[in-house]
């Protein structure tokens, strides 16, 4: 299985807007990462837009040729710009609307009829849904019965202990990866994935669709450049 690079674009539009003009220019990043080897972009539009804002959505749509993939809290204003939008796929998120970025995956049972009715909705519009989850294999189970089409597994808990116990930090997530494909469930992952940990993570498990990063490929970028930077990341995919 080819694992997909989607690059998360927040940072660049953050940097933009420190600014209030259009340096760096969001949509031109965007086809610069698909023409330098991204497999899709993703982008995370906040309520209060203080990075991606809701006309760089409707300006990316048209442009990209890749997949496109945005993320959020599934609010009313969220899903009418997404069921207007149609994108590749929506990410729901279980964050709060002041929250700095994603710190943990949805409890979905308690939130099984809430979600069912999001993913119903994306269906309704022919667009993939993915769910964003812990490793907690009963918690996928009921991810499942949302009817997603994918998870998104939060690989904080992985980076984080990756460089004391590579493979006890890989191991709940190979055990998710696989209780989600038997369940019929793809795999999507993100969050603190880097060109330090990313290699080992997807060699480790057995069944990975693709790979949302931002911040860190961004920072590498600083140093690397954005062609040469995508690149290594590929190349920490490649099979």
């Amino acid at each position: 299985m080819t694992t997909s690079l989607s690059v998360n674009i927040n940072k660049i539009a953050t940097l933009r807007n420190a600014r209030g003009e259009n340096n760096p220019d969001v949509l031109k990043v965007a086809l610069d990462c698909e023409r330098f080897g991204a497999d899709g972009i993703t982008v995370h539009p906040r309520p209060d837009e203080r990075h991606i804002k809701r006309a760089d959505v409707y300006q990316l749509r048209p442009a990209l040729r890749s997949e496109f993939n945005i993320e959020g809290y599934p609010t009313p204003e969220f899903m009418d710009l997404v069921l207007k939008v149609k994108p590749s796929q929506v990410t729901l998120v279980p964050d709060a609307a002041e929250a700095l970025t994603s710190s943990a995956g949805w409890e979905v049972g308690p939130n099984l009829e809430f979600l069912t009715s999001i993913v119903n909705a994306l269906h309704d519009a022919e667009i993939r849904s993915s769910i964003f989850v812990s490793t907690d294999i009963d918690n996928i189970h009921l991810a499942a019965k949302t009817g997603t089409d994918r998870i998104e597994l939060y690989t904080k808990p992985y980076a984080d202990m990756f460089f004391t116990n590579p493979e006890m930090a890989v191991s709940p997530f190979v055990e998710a990866s696989r209780a989600a494909h038997k369940a019929g469930l793809g795999v999507n992952a993100g969050h603190d994935l880097s060109l330090q940990n990313l290699r080992y993570f997807a060699q480790s498990l057995p069944y990975l669709n693709e790979v949302s990063i931002g911040h860190a490929l961004v920072c590498d970028a600083l140093y690397m450049g954005l062609s040469e930077t995508i690149r290594s990341y590929k190349d920490c995919l490649a099979k």
